[in-house]
C-alpha cells in the first residue's frame, strides 16, 4: 500500500484492492483534478464547498447508495477527473471495490460542531493495513469515537488546522499507531505548527519523501513520523 500527498489533507492511497483519494478540494487539485483518479473519493469536511452539504446531518441522503454519486450540485464541485469515483462524505460502514471503509462522525471544534461544523474521520483497510484519515477534526476523541475507529496502523493528521500542534500530538497518542503522517495545512503558521508538532511527538522522522510504501510486515516497532512531499499544485 502506498500513500501520496497532493497537499494539505488531500491524499491518494493505492492498494491492491483499489485507489482512495481524500479531500480533493478544487483549490488543491484544480477543477480538472490534474488527472487524479480513484475508485473511492472521500470528503471529511466542506472546506467552503457548501454544495457538498457536509455540514448537514442528512448528508448521506444526498448520495445515491447504488452509485455513490450525488446530484449535479455535488458533482459540479468534484474535480472532473474524479467524477466517476464512489463518493463518501458521511459516517457509516462501507464495502466498495473490496475496500472496507468506516466513517466516524466528529467535529471541527470542541463544541459539538456549533462553531465550525461536522468532520468525518475515515478508516480504510488496504492490503491488510488500517489507515485513519482524521480530516480536520477539532477535538480529542471520546471513548466511543475511539471504539468506532478501532485499531489502526497509520494515522494521517492535519497540522495547522482546527487543532494546535500540542493537541494534534495528543490526538495521535490516543490512537497508538505505528506510523504518523502529518498533513500540514497551507496557513500563515502552518510550517511553525508542523515544527511544533514534530517536537511534541519526539518520534523518529526523516526528510520528506514523495510517497510512503508500507505493508503490514514492514510496520516499524516504534512510532515513526513520515513526512510526505506534496506533488505540485495546479
Amino acid at each position: 500500500m502506498e500513500i501520496t500527498s497532493y497537499g494539505e489533507t488531500c491524499l491518494r492511497m493505492r492498494g491492491k484492492e483499489g485507489v482512495v483519494v481524500t479531500d480533493a478540494f478544487q483549490r488543491i487539485v484544480g477543477p480538472t483534478g490534474r488527472g487524479l483518479t480513484a475508485d473511492i473519493l472521500t470528503y471529511s469536511h466542506p472546506d467552503g464547498q457548501s454544495s457538498l452539504g457536509l455540514d448537514a446531518p442528512a448528508a448521506a441522503l444526498r448520495i445515491d447508495k447504488a452509485t455513490g454519486r450525488g446530484p449535479s450540485k455535488i458533482g459540479a464541485r468534484v474535480p472532473t477527473s474524479l467524477e466517476s469515483a464512489f463518493l463518501l462524505d458521511s459516517p457509516g460502514e462501507y464495502d466498495v471495490h473490496e475496500i472496507l471503509v468506516t466513517g466516524v462522525r466528529t467535529f471541527r471544534d470542541e463544541k459539538q460542531g456549533t462553531e465550525r461544523g461536522f468532520n468525518t474521520c475515515f478508516v480504510f483497510e488496504l492490503d491488510g493495513v488500517h489507515i485513519v484519515h482524521l480530516g480536520d477534526v477539532g477535538h480529542l476523541l471520546t471513548e466511543d469515537e475511539l471504539g468506532d475507529i478501532g485499531s489502526v496502523d497509520v494515522v494521517c493528521v492535519a497540522v495547522g488546522g482546527s487543532l494546535p500542534a500540542a493537541k494534534a500530538a495528543e490526538l495521535v497518542a490516543q490512537l497508538d499507531a505505528d506510523l504518523v503522517v502529518p498533513m500540514a495545512l497551507d496557513s500563515a503558521d502552518g510550517k511553525a505548527e508542523l515544527d511544533k508538532f514534530l517536537h511534541e511527538m519526539s518520534a523518529q522522522h526523516g526528510e520528506a519523501v514523495p510517497k510512503l510504501s508500507v505493508t503490514h510486515s514492514s510496520l516499524p516497532a516504534e512510532t515513526t513520523v513520515v513526512l510526505l512531499e506534496p506533488r505540485g499544485r495546479s
